[in-house]
């Protein structure tokens, strides 16, 4: 399953200013497709935090593995490398990595 993540993007626009969180715990940059779709390469440390949701997003884990609670759910799933979760709009989602770095691409939908 692994290999169906995307290893390189080409013809994107990568925005130089990381976007830090949690005092550089979560940081990421963002990359605008050819096409004008937005999505998001980073990296998060151990710890736990929770993120909000504009716009639906879908979660790539593409090195290490997290747990996730999605809001208003109290079942929590472990990620691995290779592997995808979704988070609605409008909603949010409680992340936590307990060793090592997550990587992960998350896609704005």
């Amino acid at each position: 399953m692994a290999n169906s993540l995307p290893t390189q993007f080409t013809h994107v626009t990568a925005h130089t200013k990381a976007n830090v969180y949690f005092d550089g715990k979560v940081v990421s940059h963002t990359l605008i497709m050819s096409d004008g779709a937005k999505k998001t390469l980073g990296l998060i440390y151990p710890g736990s935090y929770h993120f909000g949701t504009g716009a639906p997003e879908r979660m790539e884990i593409v090195a290490g593995k997290c747990r996730v609670t999605l809001d208003g759910s109290k079942a929590e799933t472990e990620y691995a490398a290779g592997s995808t979760f979704d988070v609605p709009g409008k909603s949010g989602f409680n992340i936590s990595v307990d060793a090592g770095i997550c990587e992960y691409i998350c896609s704005f939908l």
